[in-house]
C-alpha cells in the first residue's frame, strides 16, 4: 500500500548560462527553493516528490544562441548523466525524497555528436532511476530526438513502450515525465500512460500560449484523459543575458498540479519565484480505475479504429541520422513540406489568400549561429 503523500513543484528564476559553470548558480537557487518548499509543505504529508521546471539547471542558452548542435554536444554538454546533477542527488539523500527534472547531455551509445533533452527521476538513495529522451522538440529547440535518429534510437532501446514512453515504477507509484512541447501532442501523454504511469511530470511552456489558457488545458487534459496526476512546474524568470538586471517572465507562471479527474488541486498563478504543493493518493487513484465505468477512459478505447489514423507518416524520420540538428532554415523547410504533405493528402486545404510563410528561418541575429561559449579553465 502507498500512503499518500506530497507532491512539491518548483517554480525558479533561472540565470543565462555562458558557461557550464555558470550552471551552479541556478542549481544552487534550486537547493535553496527546495529546502524552504520541503520545509513547508511537509507540514501536511511528508515530502516523496520533488520536481523542477525545464532548464532550471542550464536555462535555454543552446535554442536561443543557436549554438552549432555539433561543437555544443562534444564541448558543453556532459555525457548523462554529468556532474550538475551531482547537488540534486544529495540533496535527494538529504530529504529522502524523490525528484524530477530535466537537462541537455550526450547519449553517446546512441550519436557521439548528438545532445538530447532529458527528463530524469533521482531516488531517495541519490541514484538515477530513470531517463527520457524528448520526442516532440519546436523549431527553436537544437536537441535530438528518438525520431530524428530513428535507426540508431531503436537499435540501442528497441521500438517498444518501454523504447519512447519509459515509466519508473517507484515506492510512490508508477512515475512517467514529458518535456514542453511534448505536451502539446495528447499520444505522448497516452503512450505513458498505456504503459502504467499514474503521475505524469510535465514541465513548461512558454508565453503567450499560457497566457492563453494553453499550459492549464494541456495539464487538465492530459490528466483526465489518462486518469493520471499531473505535476506541472513551469520556469521562473530568466535573467536573459549575464548582466541582466532584472529577470523576464517568458514563461507565464501557472505552475499547477492536477489531480486524476483533471482538477486543479494547487497552482501558483505569477511567473515569480515560488512553489506549489499537493496531496497525491496513488491508492484513490487506483481505487478509481478499477471501479469507475465513466471518467476512466483507457478501458473503453477501441485501438483498432485509431491505428488508421497514423498509417501514413508526415514528418519524417532519421532526418539528423547523418548530419547534426540544423539551423532554423532548413528545418523550416522540412516544417513546410510537412504542411504541403497534408495539404497534398486532403488533411489541410490551403487558404485562398496565400500560399505558405517565406519570413521563416533566422536563427540567430543576422542569420548564422552562434558559436558556442568554451568551457572555462578549473
Amino acid at each position: 500500500m502507498i500512503e499518500p503523500y506530497t507532491a512539491v513543484a518548483l517554480q525558479t528564476p533561472h540565470h543565462n548560462c555562458q558557461t557550464p559553470q555558470d550552471w551552479d548558480k541556478n542549481i544552487e537557487t534550486i537547493c535553496e527553493a527546495m529546502d524552504a518548499a520541503i520545509w513547508m509543505a511537509a507540514l501536511q504529508y511528508p515530502v516523496k516528490l520533488v520536481t523542477l521546471g525545464e532548464a532550471a539547471i542550464q536555462t535555454f542558452a543552446d535554442s536561443r544562441l543557436g549554438f552549432d548542435h555539433a561543437v555544443a554536444a562534444n564541448e558543453w554538454f556532459n555525457e548523462f548523466p554529468g556532474p550538475e546533477l551531482d547537488r540534486l542527488r544529495k540533496k535527494a539523500q538529504e530529504h529522502r525524497t524523490f525528484i524530477a527534472g530535466q537537462c541537455r547531455a550526450r547519449d553517446s551509445k546512441l550519436h557521439p555528436d548528438r545532445y538530447f533533452n532529458i527528463a530524469f527521476i533521482i531516488d531517495p538513495e541519490g541514484e538515477i532511476i530513470h531517463r527520457y529522451h524528448k520526442n516532440q522538440v519546436y523549431r527553436n529547440e537544437h536537441s535530438t530526438t528518438p525520431h530524428d535518429i530513428w535507426d540508431s534510437f531503436t537499435e540501442r532501446y528497441g521500438s517498444d513502450l518501454n523504447a519512447f514512453f519509459p515509466v519508473a515504477d517507484t515506492a510512490i507509484g508508477k512515475i512517467g515525465t514529458l518535456i514542453c512541447m511534448d505536451r502539446s501532442y495528447p499520444e505522448t501523454a497516452r503512450g505513458l500512460a498505456m504503459n502504467g504511469a499514474e503521475v505524469l511530470y510535465m514541465p513548461s511552456y512558454p508565453e503567450p500560449w499560457v497566457g492563453m489558457g494553453w499550459y492549464e488545458l494541456h495539464n487538465r487534459s492530459r490528466a483526465l484523459d489518462n486518469t493520471c496526476y499531473v505535476v506541472a512546474p513551469n520556469c521562473g524568470a530568466w535573467y536573459l543575458n549575464r548582466d541582466s538586471k532584472v529577470p523576464m517572465d517568458v514563461f507565464g507562471g501557472k505552475t499547477q498540479i492536477v489531480d486524476y479527474m483533471g482538477k486543479v488541486v494547487a497552482e501558483h498563478q505569477a511567473g515569480d519565484y515560488s512553489f506549489v504543493s499537493a496531496i497525491i493518493d496513488i491508492e484513490a487513484l487506483r481505487y478509481y480505475r478499477a471501479n469507475a465505468y465513466f471518467g476512466n477512459w483507457m478501458k473503453d478505447l477501441r485501438v483498432e479504429v485509431y491505428r488508421t489514423i497514423y498509417e501514413e507518416p508526415i514528418y519524417p524520420k532519421n532526418l539528423w541520422m547523418d548530419e547534426p540538428p540544423q539551423a532554423r532554415p532548413v528545418r523550416d523547410k522540412h516544417l513546410q513540406e510537412s504542411i504541403r504533405r497534408l495539404q497534398e493528402r486532403g488533411v489541410y486545404t490551403p487558404p485562398a489568400h496565400g500560399r505558405g510563410r517565406d519570413d521563416l528561418g533566422v536563427d540567430a541575429p543576422g542569420g548564422a549561429q552562434f558559436p558556442v561559449p568554451a568551457r572555462e579553465k578549473a
